[in-house]
């Protein structure tokens, strides 16, 4: 089902510096006290830096329970490897999907000594009947992500959802999610039917974009994050054009009891977790 109304944006904010892994620097934009969540999304990093320094150290073994990883890079490489078997190697372009279910093991670490190391990282809960379900690892390389230009000056990558009669390779019946990246020419317009019911946000993460029609429009600039509203929403680009990820996902509406690197619905779910880690079930 889709709405015929026009989205608008309920709020914006910008991200906070963070720290991550053994190190790595950050801008945290959900999962701060502006926005501890937008369910079913309970984080969104942005790491982006030409320093080695901030990211050389990676992010080594650490466990997951609960919820869901999209990790989605734009520059640079990353290595994964877990407990469970899986490894692959994340390029430019490329997208992993990791479902930790009921409990995994991995790293995730630069392949890179120096060079520009950019990238999303999206934590998507799961909902209770899915949270102890078993572990999996999804890759997608740049050649499996469909792109198109629905409009003149409009580039669309599908990582999840739809755009014309194209699909992204991603599927999650619980969140239903929509993932795209848009980039935009100077003064290029591009309208989509965004998901009714769906919680809905876009990520400016290069240039400046207007988003929505008449007197609802607003600007939203580099590094900003904003809420939107289901309905049709008009993009049009700033005069140095815009890039941005739009993301969207059925909320679950269930109880969310989050610790670290699990999320549960119950403390009592939460403290079973860690008892599970230390006693090495993951």
């Amino acid at each position: 089902m889709r709405s015929e109304e026009s989205a608008r944006v309920l709020r914006t904010l910008r991200g906070m510096p963070t720290s991550d892994g053994a190190g790595v620097r950050l801008t945290r934009v959900i999962g701060t006290p502006s926005l501890p969540e937008l369910d079913p999304f309970l984080m969104l990093d942005e790491f982006g830096t030409d320093r080695a320094e901030d990211y050389i150290a990676g992010f080594p073994n650490h466990p997951h329970r609960g919820f869901e990883t999209v990790t989605y890079m734009l520059d640079g490489r990353m290595r994964h490897k877990d407990n469970h078997g899986n490894e692959g190697l994340l390029t430019p372009g490329s997208v992993q999907w990791m479902t930790a279910g009921r409990g995994l093991v991995h790293s995730e670490m630069p392949e890179q000594e120096s060079g520009r190391m950019r990238g999303f990282q999206l934590w998507v809960n799961l909902p209770a009947r899915d949270k102890m379900t078993a572990p999996r690892y999804q890759e997608f390389a740049p050649d499996r992500i469909p792109q198109l230009s629905p409009a003149d000056g409009v580039t669309v990558k599908v990582i999840a959802g739809q755009v014309d009669e194209v699909r992204g390779p991603i599927v999650q019946p619980a969140t239903d999610p929509l993932y795209l990246d848009v980039s935009l020419t100077a003064g290029s317009r591009w309208s989509y039917p965004l998901p009714a019911g769906h919680n809905v946000f876009a990520y400016v993460f290069e240039g400046a974009a207007t988003l929505g029609d008449g007197t609802d429009a607003q600007t939203v600039v580099q590094h900003e994050l904003a809420v939107l509203s289901s309905g049709h929403l008009a993009l049009t680009a700033g005069t140095g054009g815009a890039s941005l990820i739009l993301v969207a996902g059925r909320p679950l509406r269930e109880p969310v009891a989050r610790h670290g690197p699990f999320v549960m619905n119950t403390r009592e779910e939460l403290m079973q977790a860690f008892v599970d880690y230390q006693e090495g079930k993951f």
